[in-house]
């Protein structure tokens, strides 16, 4: 089987990725990971959608691109200058709510159960805070981390931090996990009650 197949991407995402690579923004999400995440997005109808860190907007596309026309997209980025490319491209779509600022403050301000799937991206909500990110998500909610799998992007340290965080969402009560060697490393993590 080959994954790469049948991705079908997002009508606008080639816009995102010109004005990414024009910045020379190097760390977006990969295809599959953009796929996946449509389809969670799908399951969803009606919902409160998280992602922490925008970047360029290239997750958002994807998410957008896979919500139904009742849902929400909230995307939480503290650097404007990435974030300016998903305003400029995916703007103009009602569903999507640009917040600039930074995640962990975000975070605190949000009430309990007030999300249907979250992908955290950023360190805050994944790294830190991780119990106010997973406080966030209602009954059946989902949570997506990607780049669990060796970046060479991650700094000095980092690598001990991953099996501890997947360790940690492993045993935690009330939600089921699972990670999977796809695209940069991912885990899925549902909250069942």
């Amino acid at each position: 089987m080959n994954d790469l197949a049948h991705l079908d991407p997002p009508a606008k995402l080639q816009a995102v990725l010109n004005r990414t690579a024009a910045l020379g923004f190097t760390m977006p999400s990969e295809p599959r990971t953009g796929a996946l995440l449509r389809t969670l997005a799908g399951t969803k109808p009606g919902g409160r959608v998280l992602e922490l860190g925008t970047g360029t907007g290239v997750s958002a596309a994807w998410l957008l691109d896979g919500m139904d026309r009742d849902s929400k997209l909230i995307t939480v980025d503290v650097d404007p200058q990435w974030q300016a490319v998903a305003r400029d491209v995916l703007g103009d779509d009602s569903r999507l709510e640009v917040v600039t600022e930074d995640a962990a403050r975000f975070l605190r301000r949000q009430a309990p159960t007030s999300f249907d799937l979250i992908f955290a991206d950023a360190m805050p909500g994944k790294y830190e805070l991780l119990d106010e990110a997973l406080e966030l998500l209602r009954p059946g909610g989902l949570y997506v981390i990607d780049d669990m799998l060796p970046q060479d992007s991650w700094p000095q340290g980092h690598a001990a931090k991953v099996p501890q965080l997947l360790s940690e969402l492993a045993i935690r009560p009330g939600f089921r996990m699972v990670s999977m060697a796809w695209s940069s490393g991912m885990a899925l993590v549902a909250r069942s009650g």
